[in-house]
């Protein structure tokens, strides 16, 4: 499986923009898929995981302004942004996570991803 980000940009404050995560590969339900961002100088920092049964978890940072969604049939991972601030500035990154065994929880996320993409550029002023 690859992952390649897209939508990634720049936006004013209060703006939006959406980032889409195409896998070439088969996605398997027991599957766990988020998103994570990394800003210059900084820890990466998990924000957002969902599973085969469409539920989410969000970091309290993007909680209520980021929507993780994904398409099956179209083996798109989706992370719409809404409200975006100049502290959400930052290179972002699907992830999947294939040891989980479809147990998603974003507080382990990060220690247990097994692929990521390329990484998408969102610019907030």
């Amino acid at each position: 499986v690859q992952l390649v980000e897209s939508g990634g940009g720049s936006a004013q404050t209060g703006g939006s923009l959406r980032l889409s995560c195409e896998a070439s590969g088969a996605i398997y339900s027991s599957y766990c898929l988020g998103w994570f961002r990394q800003i210059s100088g900084q820890e990466r920092e998990g924000i957002a995981i969902t599973d085969s049964g469409g539920r989410t978890n969000y970091a309290d940072s993007v909680k209520g302004r980021f929507t993780i969604s994904q398409d099956n049939a179209k083996n798109t991972l989706h992370l719409q942004m809404n409200s975006l601030k100049p502290e959400d500035t930052a290179l972002y990154y699907c992830a999947v996570d294939k040891r989980s065994g479809g147990n998603c929880y974003l507080s382990r996320f990060l220690a247990r991803i097994t692929l990521w993409g390329q990484g998408t550029q969102v610019t907030v002023s």
